[in-house]
């Protein structure tokens, strides 16, 4: 499916922040402006396959459509020879668009169309798309948490966002099909783990609503297992992305977000059984969409990923890829922090964000890469061999890798 098994992508939010108004997460990382030199980092990694962010509030102005921003972009991906994954909406929509509005579906279909109308004749293709980033979290974000626009504070506003989102992503996948019949769909998530407080097992149906219906529903919709009359089906759910993150393992908190579990924590599951658990639920293509570790933890993360993986093919997964997110390191939305997540630290030196690979976690990627018969770094033609799955059951097999609630 993809030229290279190991995938990456760059941090791309245009929501408006609780305090902030208006981010752009591109311009925060100034990926804009070191487009150039961060795609010919990925070649350099060996990797082919990035998620780039189409910015939909500053493309869309009333139904009017100018994708010149991308040029600089596309003009990198196709001389650096790497696949884009367009994420369409990653928190962000224009300012006179309301998603409760009626015909919120139609305006997110038609700007989906036109973006697709856009990149495929500059792109190489096969082509991939996701319509709605995390629509699971943007909901929690934007409809009970109050971070994003629209702001809402309960589960009741919740629950409307998410379902409002869904109806527009199926609408946004059907638009984009019928541009380019062939388009792939990768729908991402975070993938999660909630327990009840030690304190408190009787809130331990709630938790387990969460990990294992609130989870999922979104997938669910737009599968067509729920609320069919949406259009969803197998084939517009397509390919699952599944974002697994260390603080997805989590504590129930009835009131804001839940809090992380700690590495030893006995309650945690392991990685490798909530990827088996997505897999038998839709038995569609997967990848591990984001996945990253903080400071030093970086390679540590990465080996315990990529042996959970491997272990959940051991188990009959159809895994296709692993996105080490970001590509380059972001800020914490809330403090502005940097996180020291991505492959390179940013370094600000004389006004500009110096990109730093961080060399443990590039020696990491490096001998997976060679565990797994992966090209280190891309040849003339990267996308004229597609990874072939094979050497990843094998390498799986050959391990005899299970797992584990090790994170450390």
């Amino acid at each position: 499916m993809f030229p290279t098994f190991f995938l990456s992508g760059f941090e791309c939010s245009t929501f408006i922040w609780k305090d902030q108004g208006r981010r752009d997460l591109v311009a925060e990382t100034q990926h804009r402006a070191h487009v150039e030199e961060d795609y010919a980092f990925l070649r350099s990694l060996g990797i082919a396959v990035a998620r780039q962010g189409i910015a939909w509030p500053f493309v869309d102005k009333g139904g009017r459509y100018d994708f010149s921003s991308l040029d600089p972009f596309i003009e990198a991906m196709n001389r650096y020879q790497i696949l884009p994954i367009w994420d369409l909406c990653h928190y962000g929509y224009p300012d006179d668009v309301d998603p409760f509005a009626p015909d919120f579906a139609e305006r997110f279909a038609a700007y989906a169309q036109a973006a697709a109308e856009y990149v495929t004749p500059r792109i190489r293709g096969p082509h991939f798309f996701t319509p709605i980033n995390e629509i699971t979290f943007f909901a929690f974000m934007g409809g009970e948490w109050g971070w994003t626009a629209p702001f809402g504070t309960t589960n009741e506003q919740r629950e409307k966002l998410r379902l409002a989102l869904c109806r527009a992503d199926i609408a946004a996948v059907k638009a984009i099909r019928a541009v380019e019949p062939k388009a792939r769909m990768v729908h991402i998530d975070p993938l999660i783990l909630v327990v009840a407080p030690r304190d408190r097992p009787d809130l331990q149906d709630e938790a387990d609503r969460e990990t294992y219906e609130d989870t999922f529903f979104a997938w669910d919709v737009v599968a067509g297992l729920r609320h069919p009359e949406l259009g969803g089906s197998p084939e517009v759910l397509d390919i699952v992305g599944v974002n697994c993150y260390s603080f997805g393992q989590m504590e129930y908190r009835e009131h804001g977000p839940h809090a992380s579990l700690e590495p030893h924590d006995e309650r945690i599951r392991p990685l490798g059984d909530l990827l088996s658990y997505a897999w038998e639920r839709y038995h569609r293509p997967m990848i591990v969409g984001e996945t990253s570790g903080l400071r030093d933890g970086r390679p540590d993360w990465l080996c315990d990923i990529v042996e959970e993986s491997l272990a959940a093919v051991r188990n009959g997964i159809d895994l296709h890829g692993v996105c080490l997110f970001p590509a380059v390191d972001m800020p914490n939305w809330h403090t502005g922090e940097w996180l020291h997540n991505g492959l390179c630290d940013l370094v600000e030196e004389n006004g500009s964000l110096k990109r730093v690979p961080y060399q443990p976690y590039i020696d990491e990627l490096r001998k997976w890469q060679k565990i797994l018969n992966r090209v280190t770094e891309l040849d003339e033609d990267p996308f004229s061999d597609p990874v072939d799955l094979s050497d990843i059951r094998k390498a799986a097999e050959r391990m005899k890798v299970s797992s584990d609630k090790d994170w450390c």
